[in-house]
């Protein structure tokens, strides 16, 4: 390779403040060009990495990833949270119901996708918080995986002509719904539990886990030899997010998009966790394993 030339990564990442000097091109590397996708919403290419192994570097939910691992994809863990969000407020009831968190066996609830990462969340809070027996709630799901080879457990029924989440709820169709966003504020809907923020944060003290949404992975070919290469990336994505202060939750001072080995491994063992118990996957991988060599490269 001539001292100019650089290797060119084809790349996938979202919007937000702390892709954006990434984006713009203001973050440089002498080794490694990031060909950044036109892509907004990163939700919306995930199949195209997990299915179409599109992309040299791309961010993928954390449920998406572990599935995509399962299934022999190839792609590694970087220690870089791209998303994170606290879940309590993500199950919704319909506000003239007498509904409490402990007393959901038998309900239906519906939602986009079992497979999705904030059900996941929501379902694991759940069952430790308040002793839900899971499969003893009827799933509904509108959308199937990101990962082809994916099916979902029996107490799941897919429902892919189903209309709004947040109609079906207020036609008495479900018991309760879960969504991570894009909702209406109706006064007839609300959160099914109690201060929500309050509860989060009493969750989050006890257990130190930072409900992770969305990270950023690597292709493996990047590890066999390309130590450099794997640095630079993850050091243009760690300026980047500098560059925008995003990293902190502006109402707690916890920080929902963690970096590095150490702050990141209570949360994955815990998402890893509830993946397995939720039959998402179907063994409880390691934290070292989804991360490969990157743990040699980075640590």
């Amino acid at each position: 390779m001539n001292a100019t030339e650089t290797i060119h990564l084809s790349t996938m990442l979202g919007t937000y403040p702390k892709t954006r000097a990434l984006k713009e091109g203001q973050i440089r590397s002498p080794l490694v060009t990031l060909d950044i996708a036109p892509v907004d919403t990163a939700q919306k290419a995930f199949k195209d990495v997990v299915r179409r192994l599109r992309y040299d570097v791309a961010e993928l939910a954390i449920v998406t990833f572990l599935q995509a691992y399962e299934a022999g994809k190839p792609y590694r863990l970087l220690p870089f949270v791209m998303n994170g969000m606290f879940h309590h407020k993500s199950i919704l009831c319909r506000a003239e119901d007498d509904l409490q968190p402990g007393a959901l066996a038998g309900k239906t609830i519906a939602m986009r996708s079992y497979a999705q990462t904030t059900p996941t969340w929501v379902r694991g809070i759940l069952g430790d918080e308040y002793g839900l027996d899971l499969q003893g709630v009827r799933w509904l799901s509108q959308e199937g995986a990101h990962v082809a080879e994916y099916t979902d457990p029996p107490w799941v029924t897919q429902q892919p002509d189903a209309c709004g989440l947040e109609d079906m709820l207020l036609a008495g169709e479900v018991d309760a719904i879960i969504a991570g966003g894009a909702l209406s504020g109706d006064a007839r809907i609300r959160t099914l539990i109690a201060a929500p923020r309050e509860a989060a944060l009493r969750w989050h003290e006890r257990t130190g886990v930072v409900p992770i949404n969305h990270v950023v992975t690597v292709k493996e070919d990047l590890l066999k030899g390309n130590d450099a290469l794997v640095r630079e990336v993850f050091r243009m994505l760690c300026e980047s997010r500098a560059s925008a202060d995003a990293g902190n939750e502006q109402t707690t001072g916890i920080d929902l998009q963690p970096i590095g080995f150490d702050k990141l491994r209570t949360s994955l063992d815990t998402a890893i966790r509830y993946a397995w118990e939720q039959k998402l996957i179907t063994r409880r991988y390691t934290v070292d394993e989804l991360y490969g060599k990157v743990g040699d490269i980075l640590g």
